[in-house]
């Protein structure tokens, strides 16, 4: 259940934070203060905030000429808001699937929003708000490709992927051969090649590849797993937490989410209603 601290977070000035600009339309200023020595207060304070996000994903994380744009850094820009931080005092770090947990863990990140799935390993270690968004794993191959329908046309098969993905683990659960590097977009000059027969992540993140080389790639099949989708910050954070998913559930009720998503991802994917928070992240 949502803490009624969501009233402090319904209170804030979260439209500031709108997708597709590089500064909120007007300063974000809270008009509710926050617990003296809680996270909130020592962002508030400093008036700044470090995100990680990914950098080579078109839609979600894409490493731009002004700094990341996507459907994650849209989201990182809605948080921000609500602490009273413009999005120029964001600072967005680059983070990769094996580097997320001990970016939070060490403080060199505030928070994680990185196609991050919310699983039990990982949240022996971090903490989740959300999930904001739910994805599937699913399959890229060459769009001449014919011969791949599902994962278990995988089996056997070298399959590129990235190293502390769950999609990584799955593809090893379900007997293909994982060729694991640290980008996604390291993957597909092995598949331009033969070195592999696909590329298997989140059926967002394969989206963007295909929409980022058109008529090159392809994705077959239907999504074989759920990924929900988490912020990640510093275990039991709870206060956090909490303020974090009244500022996801206020952004689904007064559409910032809907337009963050269609100014990025939305391009490409259809809008979905986001889940409930709390379903996984507990």
């Amino acid at each position: 259940m949502l803490s009624v601290i969501g009233l402090a977070a319904a209170s804030m000035l979260i439209l500031a934070g709108c997708a597709g600009t590089d500064e909120p339309a007007a300063d974000p200023k809270p008009v509710a203060s926050f617990a003296a020595g809680s996270t909130m207060a020592k962002l508030s304070e400093a008036g700044k905030i470090t995100i990680g996000t990914k950098f080579d994903q078109p839609l979600f994380g894409l490493k731009g000429p002004d700094g990341p744009v996507g459907f994650d850094v849209e989201i990182g820009k809605l948080i921000a808001a609500s602490l009273g931080i413009k999005a120029s005092d964001i600072t967005f770090t680059e983070t990769v699937s094996a580097n997320r947990e001990p970016f939070i863990e060490s403080g060199q990140v505030d928070l994680v929003i990185a196609t991050y799935t919310i699983n039990d390993k990982r949240k022996e270690v971090v903490s989740f708000a959300g999930p904001y968004y739910s994805a599937g794993q699913s399959i890229l191959v060459k769009a001449d490709n014919k011969s791949i329908k599902s994962e278990k046309d995988l089996v056997g098969q070298p399959v590129c992927s990235v190293t502390g993905s769950t999609p990584a683990a799955k593809l090893a659960e379900i007997g293909a051969k994982p060729l694991l590097t640290d980008t996604y977009s390291n993957c597909l000059e092995p598949l331009r090649s033969g070195a592999v027969v696909a590329v298997s992540t989140d059926n967002v993140i394969l989206a963007g590849l295909a929409a980022q080389n058109e008529g090159e790639f392809k994705i077959a099949g239907k999504p074989f797993t759920e990924e929900p989708y988490g912020i990640g910050l510093k275990h039991d954070d709870s206060d956090f937490r909490t303020f974090i998913n009244d500022v996801l559930t206020k952004a689904y009720k007064d559409g910032s989410y809907k337009k963050a998503w269609e100014d990025t991802a939305g391009k490409v994917l259809p809008y979905v209603a986001p889940p409930a928070v709390d379903d996984y992240s507990l």
